[in-house]
């Protein structure tokens, strides 16, 4: 990362800590950047200064004595003047419930202390990049909040305006769209300072230890993990382990679970026999553990780098649809390749209780709008999610079908009553509670696959819903 981030027009920033040493620690940081920095002690002075003048962003802490961050937040949020100043927590507080209050109050970021200079710097300049983003889209387009307004007053209007779908379409998906490859840069962020930190002094001295026999077996492993381009369900992996728990254990080679289980993760699942010599090596575990730390950096990398594409293209897509721009071309685009962006998107909340089984077929490429063939499949994803309440087992399955390529999204939830299904995909109507849902997303999802000459339909009993989407190939 580029050590000195470019400067903003003296963006105002509000600091506020309890701890001195923190408050001038993050005062200097950020007025050597050129940033107008008002510092204060406790929440009560932070919510009296933000009135007077709003800050362009605050950076506050959680644990404050008489105030702490969680109502500073909520008051801020709840006053017209500052409502949408975007708050970054800094904390030392790391618990994952914590975080989620901290979004829930409308926190917009999370930083947990000791902090990475860097990091805060990258951080603070991305939102005031989205911040500068919404204020040219509310400049160059003074309608739009009447638009918005109409769009959810009036069905009728929604039907007949296909510019007003296509604004309520992207509305519908921005929060979880922006926020979540946020959280996915930022615990990248912190998988690369943590390689960085352990890693760098150690370089010169392990690459002049090894040996030519240890250095070809160490970028074999390099290699074999960063060319694996084929997808494998966790069940497939599970398989894989066993088998590699199972050749290793043959080879004498102790701590063979283990191992597998470090190779699996590596995406090394085959030809373990080109290995096993590696392991009778005196520094083997050396070589294995770095070539591991290596590629889990790589994919740091990677996975900021799909993030804040995403992130761009969201912003860029609000922009272009608040401009009303249709200029829009269809273009050639694997299925698979957005519905693993959206699953990568939410990986934080699949992991905790989420099974995700995944049974692609051989699709072709198809000539589409693949960003808004995205926001089809955040929808179906995020609707199974809720569904489930983020505990059960969701299964994507793409087929042909003819001359139709079929997708289906499958969740293990309570089911949809046999009542609702007929409405679901009107607009406005939504099962949630007041402040959960506009009810446009799954219209919006019809609107989309019907642009695209498809269909959609589900299929719902307890236990098992199945949402299918057919597209045409041609």
């Amino acid at each position: 990362m580029n050590s000195t981030l470019p400067k903003t027009n003296r963006a105002n920033i509000l600091v506020v800590d309890d701890t001195p040493e923190n408050l001038r620690l993050l005062a200097g940081i950020l007025s050597e950047k050129g940033y107008q920095v008002r510092p204060v002690p406790n929440g009560k002075l932070a919510l009296s200064a933000a009135q007077k003048m709003p800050p362009d962003i605050v950076l506050l802490d959680i644990m404050m004595p008489d105030m702490d961050g969680y109502e500073v937040c909520q008051r801020l949020k709840d006053s017209e003047v500052t409502k949408d100043i975007p708050v970054i927590f800094i904390s030392a507080i790391n618990d994952v419930m914590d975080k989620v209050k901290a979004f829930a109050v409308g926190g917009v970021d999370f930083i947990t202390k000791p902090f990475q200079v860097e990091e805060v710097l990258a951080r603070i300049e991305t939102h005031l990049k989205i911040c500068s983003l919404q204020q040219s889209l509310q400049e160059k387009n003074q309608d739009l909040a009447t638009a918005i307004h109409q769009l959810q007053s009036t069905q009728e209007q929604l039907i007949q305006s296909e510019k007003m779908a296509a604004l309520g379409q992207l509305i519908a998906g921005i929060a979880h769209e922006i926020n979540t490859p946020l959280g996915i840069i930022g615990s990248s962020i912190d998988n690369i300072a943590n390689f960085w930190d352990d890693n760098l002094a150690k370089m010169p001295q392990f690459f002049q230890e090894l040996s030519e026999e240890s250095q070809g077996y160490f970028l074999s492993l390099l290699y074999r993990a960063t060319h694996q381009e084929t997808l494998f369900t966790s069940r497939e992996k599970r398989k894989f382990k066993q088998q590699l728990t199972s050749d290793l254990r043959a080879g004498s080679v102790k701590n063979a679970e283990q191992i597998a289980d470090t190779l699996v993760d590596m995406e090394i699942y085959d030809n373990i026999e080109k290995l096993l010599p590696l392991f009778k090596l005196p520094d083997w575990e050396v070589v294995f553990n770095t070539a591991y730390q290596f590629v889990s950096f790589k994919k740091s990398v990677s996975l900021i780098q799909r993030a804040t594409a995403k992130s761009g293209k969201v912003v860029f897509a609000l922009k272009s649809y608040a401009h009303f721009d249709s200029k829009q071309e269809k273009i050639q685009a694997n299925l698979h390749d957005g519905i693993e962006t959206v699953l990568t998107l939410y990986q934080n909340q699949l992991k905790h209780g989420i099974e995700v089984v995944k049974n692609y077929g051989n699709l072709p490429k198809i000539v589409c709008y693949p960003d808004e063939l995205n926001q089809v499949w955040t929808n179906l994803i995020y609707n199974a999610l809720q569904a489930m309440d983020y505990k059960g087992i969701l299964t994507i399955e793409t087929l042909l079908q003819e001359a139709n390529i079929l997708l289906k999204f499958t969740d293990n939830g309570k089911g949809i009553p046999p009542e609702i299904i007929p409405k679901i995909f009107q607009p406005f109507f939504t099962t949630k509670s007041a402040g959960e849902g506009s009810g446009l997303g799954l219209d919006i999802v019809r609107k989309i696959v019907e642009k695209h000459e498809g269909t959609i339909a589900v299929e719902s009993v307890p236990g098992q819903t199945t949402f299918t989407v057919s597209l045409p190939i041609y």
